[in-house]
């Protein structure tokens, strides 16, 4: 979709935003994200082989950032405790903050950063259940990965599973690592704040939150650096893909106002039931055909500077026009005292053709 396309969309659609058809809207999209990474839960042997691949690739390459942060953060509370606690609060503080005050503050970019969002999303839960893969600190020992935050669990609320509250950790995946959607939505943040902030601070916060988000989820030992690069990748493709995505959903929207209202709606260029209703010459009564939505019954006739193939309703029933005029006057059907007859309804005397 272009993107005057897109912007004509997002200033028609701006109307009909309402926080109380997107706070369900969101909400139902996050509970079935929550859900489908609990049931794409894979095997664990096939899990832990896909980690350990994705490891010795890293090792490869000399991108294996995960071994020396860790232990930096095993060997520092200091950095490791706030670390656990950014890993487990901000993920789901930070991004529905940034979503209400794009609403509040920044309406007209708010449809196509929540779909941004969205679409991005259920494709990280594609790659869940592609690719389910144990994260470093659930391998075996053996290869010199800490937990922190089982190691430092007595400081937070979360447990030994994940960063879910103390009890809860059988209610996620823990496998669900490729890709990281913290670094995926913090970037996402990141990206909202560049481009809508306005100010230096946000565009500090901008780069400041997406990179240390990277540097906290492989020193917590919750992601690899290939997850990062990863949730990184799904964010491009949501972005690739939310002209088309928001395309579908205005089709389907119209689709469903005419299905069930009656009517069509304006902003794709239809004329909804009822509009025609009191021009002259529309003998239907502003009637329809076609039940819910049908187009109206309006006359349809050529008009003589047209393209070929153009149909014009008549509105003016009743009306002459003189030669080459091309808005039609009402013929009087009166003469009025004194005027001279006339014969054409254009007002000129007959003596004077």
């Amino acid at each position: 979709m272009p993107q005057s396309d897109i912007a004509r969309t997002e200033v028609a659609s701006s109307a009909r935003l309402r926080w109380w058809t997107e706070l369900p809207l969101i909400l139902v999209v996050y509970a079935l994200y929550s859900a489908g990474r609990l049931l794409v839960r894979g095997d664990v042997s096939t899990a832990v082989d896909h980690g350990l691949g994705l490891l010795r690739v890293e090792k490869a390459l000399w991108l294996n950032l995960e071994h020396p942060l860790n232990r930096l953060f095993t060997r520092e509370p200091w950095l490791g405790i706030p670390a656990d606690f950014w890993y487990a609060s901000l993920h789901y503080l930070v991004t529905p903050v940034i979503l209400v005050w794009l609403f509040r503050a920044r309406t007209r970019f708010y449809r196509a950063a929540r779909t941004w969002l969205m679409t991005s999303t259920l494709i990280g839960l594609v790659g869940f259940s592609l690719l389910p893969t144990c994260p470093p600190r659930l391998l075996a020992p053996v290869h010199g990965f800490v937990d922190t935050m089982a190691h430092y669990s007595s400081y937070g609320w979360w447990g030994g599973e994940a960063s879910a509250p103390r009890g809860l950790g059988g209610m996620t995946n823990q496998y669900a690592a490729m890709p990281s959607l913290h670094v995926g939505w913090a970037l996402w943040c990141g990206v909202m704040l560049w481009r809508y902030g306005g100010t230096r601070a946000a565009r500090v916060a901008a780069v400041a939150y997406p990179l240390i988000t990277t540097i906290v989820v492989m020193g917590t030992a919750n992601h690899y650096f290939l997850d990062a690069v990863a949730g990184a990748a799904v964010m491009g493709v949501g972005l690739l893909l939310t002209p088309l995505v928001m395309g579908r959903a205005d089709r389907l929207w119209a689709w469903l106002r005419v299905r069930f209202e009656g009517r069509s709606d304006d902003r794709f260029g239809e004329v909804p039931a009822g509009r025609t209703e009191g021009r002259s010459g529309d003998r239907s009564g502003g009637r329809s055909e076609g039940g819910f939505g049908g187009r109206s019954t309006e006359r349809l006739t050529p008009v003589a500077d047209a393209s070929p193939g153009t149909l014009t309703p008549i509105v003016s029933g009743g009306c002459q026009t003189s030669t080459g005029e091309r808005i039609p006057r009402q013929r009087k059907s009166e003469a009025e005292p004194g005027a001279a007859p006339t014969d054409a309804g254009d007002g000129a005397p007959a003596a004077t053709r």
